[in-house]
């Protein structure tokens, strides 16, 4: 059961948590309930990793492992930014930032080295990749709307990558 949860729940717990995400940016949620989803994406990530270690020791699956330490550590970051008072919105964007550009990495891997329907990963990617660059733009220039298709962006393609694995595999 433990292996069937491993194979088939991040294509729930992606578009999850950036749903989650797009909430958190609303501000719809209260910085503590942002605080506790990241306590818990911190204890997931980690069994993922503890549990797949030595599943992920080279091509695509190392590819994610190195994916999940880093992510790992962008998530801690974000947890160290919810916990300052007020919460450090600069570095908070950096973990958003980060998680879409760190998947987006292992996407593109992914799609120069998998032979069933690369182009999904490939596009997935490059969704991840605009929506970092139309978050940041966002954020820049002030418009509202811009960081949320960057959300939603980032939410479309790594779903599409993490069905079509899950799918594929």
């Amino acid at each position: 059961m433990l292996r069937r949860l491993r194979e088939n729940g991040p294509v729930v717990l992606v578009p999850l948590a950036w749903t989650f995400a797009t909430a958190a940016h609303l501000e719809w949620l209260a910085v503590r309930t942002v605080l506790i989803a990241h306590l818990v994406m911190l204890t997931i990530i980690a069994a993922f990793t503890v549990l797949s270690w030595q599943a992920m020791t080279d091509g695509v699956l190392l590819a994610w492992k190195r994916v999940l330490l880093v992510g790992f550590v962008v998530t801690l970051g974000g947890t160290v930014g919810l916990l300052a008072d007020p919460p450090l919105t600069g570095l908070l964007a950096t973990t958003i930032a980060g998680w879409m550009l760190v998947p987006a990495a292992g996407l593109g891997y992914t799609g120069r080295h998998v032979d069933r329907h690369p182009r999904v990963y490939t596009a997935g990617a490059a969704l991840s990749g605009l929506g970092v660059a139309s978050y940041a733009l966002g954020l820049g220039l002030g418009v509202a709307a811009l960081p949320v298709a960057g959300l939603t962006l980032a939410n479309v393609g790594q779903t599409a990558g993490i069905v079509a694995a899950v799918y594929d595999y």
